[in-house]
């Protein structure tokens, strides 16, 4: 033992670099990286938010699109779901490394610093970016509903899943919708904090997170809504059914969880440790 600690302190300024390098961020850091970005989200014209946010919309269109087409190809049998719900993470992989603005991914990181500054001016902001990021993805949920409602742009053997989809959007009541939909925010704000030093492996915890929430289906405010929303432009659902049924209980589901995982273990648990404020090695930089 005494050799090891021996061995130790004969390393070299550039090995003890190396051997920094080679440990796991602290959640200091990952939480410092989070909050930089939360930063640069507030500072963000509304305008370019809201184009964003719109693109985000139209593109988790193609988690229903690729849920329905492995869904129909794939025989009736008990695993179906299994290989159907990769389909789920088509729309999260195209809006996450596009950087485009979706709600529950981009609008959770901004509480870090709505809990660190604490002040009107910071939460006005958050609460500007959460309803331009908000209306624009439903605006753009809305569009690729309707365009797979009114046109050909499926082959039309692929309607029945679509359909079997958006219907089961609609199977549970408030009360579960609402406790289903906190888990899925709670994976998002999970996957959040796993991304900025995932480096390579980002593919594999996008695919991962967002395939568990698709089998699990743990309700997601906008990938839920295309479905939901086909159900309503195909005449299947109301609109009524639509707010209350869907989208008001996985809204505050998803709100509810994100926010818990961000503010009580995310920032807690670095604003409470001694450990993470009051490095003072000197070998560290």
């Amino acid at each position: 033992m005494a050799e090891v600690e021996h061995r130790e302190h004969d390393l070299d300024y550039q090995q003890k670099r190396d051997a920094r390098r080679r440990e796991a961020p602290s959640a200091a850091v990952v939480y410092e990286a989070i909050r930089r970005e939360a930063e640069s989200e507030l500072t963000r014209p509304l305008p370019g938010l809201a184009f964003s946010a719109l693109g985000a919309g139209l593109s988790m269109g193609f988690s229903l699109v690729a849920q329905a087409v492995l869904y129909n190809y794939t025989p009736d049998a008990d695993w179906r779901p299994i290989i159907a719900s990769f389909g789920y993470a088509m729309g999260f992989l195209f809006v996450i490394l596009g950087r485009q603005q979706l709600f529950t991914e981009n609008t959770l990181t901004p509480v870090l610093e709505v809990l660190r500054v604490r002040s009107v001016g910071v939460l006005t902001r958050t609460f500007n970016l959460w309803v331009v990021v908000l209306l624009a993805n439903m605006l753009g949920t809305a569009i690729f509903a309707a365009t797979l409602s009114y046109f050909k742009v499926l082959d039309p053997k692929i309607n029945e899943a679509l359909a079997s989809i958006a219907a089961s959007e609609y199977k549970y009541d408030f009360a579960t919708m609402f406790v289903r939909a906190i888990f899925a925010g709670w994976l998002v704000a999970l996957m959040l904090w796993l991304m900025p030093f995932a480096e390579t492996a980002r593919v594999g915890v996008i695919i991962l997170v967002s395939y568990l929430i698709g089998l699990a289906h743990f309700p997601h405010i906008i990938a839920g809504s295309v479905a939901a929303l086909y159900g309503v432009f195909s005449g299947v659902n109301g609109i009524g059914e639509f707010l209350g049924v869907f989208f008001l209980p996985t809204l505050l589901g998803n709100i509810l969880g994100g926010v818990m995982l961000v503010a009580v273990v995310n920032y807690a648990q670095v604003a409470y440790s001694d450990s993470d404020r009051d490095n003072t090695d000197p070998d560290r930089e």
